[in-house]
């Protein structure tokens, strides 16, 4: 070693090579595997399919019910609307009388058509108090 110069030697393994060591990542396996838990969620949307398909058949009984009992008060509603219509029909040949008593030649309650076929009321019968320009008590 002349003038203070390091010795030129390369550090080498030793003789036979360094020993092994793992160095691939080891860890505790957790939780479930793949299949398990595609059959966790098939059970669990297989559950509620079945919810679906019962509340679907609930809502049809439902809807059959409610179809029938619309047919079975069907007649008692068109005669409520009958009803209605005969003594709102009676009220109007009333007032008629009383406002036509001076027109001579007119009978009150017979149509102004000339045809024997019955027409109905076209004129709605809406309740003064609501009448467009009605007084408010």
């Amino acid at each position: 070693m002349e003038n203070g110069a390091i010795p030129s030697g390369q550090d080498m393994p030793p003789s036979g090579g360094f020993k092994s060591f793992r160095y691939e990542r080891r860890l505790p396996k957790r939780g479930p595997n793949g299949l398990t838990l595609f059959a966790i969620c098939g059970g669990i949307m297989a559950y509620g399919w079945h919810r679906i398909y019962l509340a679907l058949d609930e809502r049809r009984e439902l809807d059959r019910e409610k179809m029938w009992s619309r047919i079975y008060l069907t007649p008692a509603l068109i005669a409520e609307t009958d009803r209605d219509e005969y003594r709102r029909r009676h009220a109007a040949v009333e007032r008629e009388r009383v406002i036509m008593k001076d027109v001579p030649g007119w009978v009150p309650g017979q149509s102004v058509y000339n045809g024997k076929r019955y027409a109905p009321d076209t004129i709605a019968n809406i309740p003064l108090h609501q009448q467009a320009g009605a007084k408010k008590e």
